[in-house]
């Protein structure tokens, strides 16, 4: 089985940002991340268990079955759950547009921030809804870089924020697809579909989002590009680098950034 590219790379740092990213989501993506009691769910591209270790705990009489491509990643997300006691949680090897179970399998399909990442995100959509009974549901959230705005403005970071974009789009993956979730659940088949956006906002009052989503995970997700970005021609060293300060600027005490995100809930009838 071949491990699909991800454009941010599978480094601890990388591992880091994705944690640091769920605990400083939490509450915003996920208070309502509740399940039917009892149910059986399917989070496909489950990565390093970042979201796992939120949603599993909060579906305490659920079980679910947590797929991803890479083994290193789910490694570091079995370990996460056991570090945490969490026991409803088993990790597989499993690719989303292969999903290895029969037909009306899960109660719930849980997916995040993982359409972003594939050329055919309706597909993969597709083939979640053959698993999940009739009558399950599907939730799914995805990030959109075109939400993205901050003062003070600098076009360097608009040209570093769309390097990362149009490096995304170049591997087959869409960093915009925040937008488009109901379409894409609507023409997946789903019914009942809802999307909800969900606002990031950072300013010197609120540190912790401050600290958690302007530095550690949006400004370090885009930093942890540069070299690929600069190495084929997309953006310039000198403007990527000065978009990189210019976006920490804007987590001092005069700075402010936003960004949104999406999550979409669906039925299959």
């Amino acid at each position: 089985m071949q491990k699909r590219s991800y454009v941010h790379g599978y480094s601890d740092r990388e591992a880091t940002r994705l944690s640091d990213q769920a605990n400083t989501l939490a509450t915003l993506l996920h208070h309502d991340s509740l399940f039917p009691e009892g149910s059986l769910v399917i989070e496909a591209g489950c990565g390093t268990g970042a979201q796992t270790v939120i949603i599993a705990p909060q579906n305490p009489s659920c079980r679910f079955v947590s797929i991803d491509l890479s083994p290193d990643s789910l490694k570091q997300a079995e370990a996460q759950a056991r570090e945490r006691g969490i026991g409803n949680v088993a990790f597989r090897i499993g690719d989303v547009m292969r999903l290895p179970f029969p037909p009306e399998t899960f109660d719930h399909v849980f997916i995040c921030f993982v359409l972003e990442h594939l050329p055919d995100p309706g597909k993969a959509l597709a083939a979640l809804k053959k698993v999940l009974k009739k009558g399950g549901t599907i939730t799914v959230i995805e990030g959109d870089h075109g939400s993205a705005y901050y003062y003070p403005e600098s076009e360097s970071a608009f040209l570093a924020i769309q390097a990362q974009v149009k490096l995304q789009a170049a591997g087959g993956g869409n960093a915009n697809i925040g937008r488009q979730l109901y379409p894409l659940l609507m023409k997946a088949g789903f019914s009942d579909c809802r999307v909800s956006p969900r606002m990031v906002y950072a300013d010197s009052s609120r540190p912790a989002m401050v600290e958690g989503f302007t530095k550690n995970t949006f400004t370090a997700m885009i930093e942890g590009v540069r070299q690929k970005a600069i190495d084929i021609g997309i953006v310039s060293a000198a403007v990527f680098d000065q978009g990189i300060r210019d976006l920490y600027r804007t987590a001092e005490a005069d700075g402010v950034f936003c960004y949104t995100f999406f999550k979409g809930v669906g039925l299959k009838r």
